[in-house]
């Protein structure tokens, strides 16, 4: 496969810092950009980073016009429970952020765009059990708002002006490698360190919750994938359904016991807990497995223990694991 140069936008996030890692290792040339540089990601500094807000139009297509770009990873966007604080931001973020894309995508003849959708896309009316590739999309959230009118400018440019835009509906992801930062599924990812470093956690969604989910190697394997897939095998262009496994706060308390037998949780439910019951709890992704041959490698099971063997190598617990 042939090295590309490739623009991330967002690249200081949960999935950004690890595409940008996992883009590089393939051996492309990727420039990483967002708002300021990472403190916490010394690799971001010392390698091609540009400070960039995607909501300047004249520095985007700059930064464009200066690295000629074949691929853009557009990941800048506020997230569920941050866009609801401020649904105005999150508006102009995740929408004018991506019609600036977009634009300068087609100006500066880029081959490829990927835009992240989300299961925030569905709704209250929406099948909640195996939600279908295609059916009702009323979302309840300014995420979900925003996250949906993007799919359909997304299908709108490759109609019309022949953008290679590309895209999949995240569900709730977890990693050890970035803390999440403003979604509704978040709690998936702090319970694990909250477990290693207090064994309580208050979780913010009632015990039976239960909402897609999938580990962040899978997340970032899968979306370089479709990005790799040949043109003919496109066949979604607003985004594909991506699914792995579900859980509810009881059931991954239950798999983090088997390890950490003292972990307790309680359950204090706030205003994501409204959020959550308008998603899906489970994902039917069969379009994105018979399409480009999506399948994930990690189970709840193997997700649990990676987690917790790395977060304890990382952050000096592992004489606490029952492994």
């Amino acid at each position: 496969m042939k090295s590309d140069t490739i623009v991330v936008t967002g690249a200081n996030g949960q999935i950004g810092t690890e595409l940008v890692s996992a883009l590089r290792a393939k051996g492309h040339r990727v420039i990483a950009t967002d708002l300021r540089v990472s403190d916490k990601n010394d690799s971001f500094a010392e390698r091609d980073f540009e400070v960039l807000d995607v909501l300047n139009k004249d520095a985007l297509s700059s930064v464009f016009q200066k690295y000629k770009p074949a691929q853009v990873y557009h990941l800048a966007a506020l997230l569920s429970a941050k866009a609801e604080q401020n649904p105005q931001l999150a508006w102009d973020v995740n929408m004018k952020g991506l019609l600036n894309i977009l634009d300068c995508s087609v100006a500066s003849q880029v081959g490829k765009v990927f835009y992240p959708s989300t299961i925030a896309v569905f709704g209250s009316t929406s099948p909640r059990v195996n939600t279908p590739q295609q059916t009702v999309t009323e979302p309840g959230t300014i995420y979900g708002i925003s996250k949906l009118a993007g799919e359909r400018w997304c299908e709108y440019y490759f109609n019309h002006k022949g953008l290679d835009v590309r895209s999949v509906r995240y569900p709730g992801l977890v990693s050890y490698k970035t803390k999440a930062g403003g979604g509704t599924t978040d709690y998936a990812v702090d319970i694990f360190f909250q477990a290693l470093e207090s064994k309580k956690y208050a979780c913010y969604l009632s015990e039976d919750t239960t909402l897609p989910m999938m580990y962040m190697p899978d997340a970032i394997a899968g979306t370089i994938q479709l990005m790799e897939a040949p043109l003919e095998n496109i066949k979604i262009r607003s985004g594909y359904n991506l699914a792995a496994f579900s859980f509810s706060p009881e059931q991954i308390a239950t798999a983090i016991q088997k390890y950490l037998p003292d972990f307790q949780i309680s359950y204090a439910p706030d205003f994501r807990q409204q959020i959550a019951e308008s998603w899906p709890q489970s994902i039917d992704d069969s379009f994105a497995r018979n399409d480009w041959g999506w399948a994930p490698q990690f189970s709840l099971e193997q997700m649990v223990k990676d987690m917790l063997e790395n977060i304890a190598k990382n952050e000096t617990f592992s004489n606490q694991l029952s492994v």
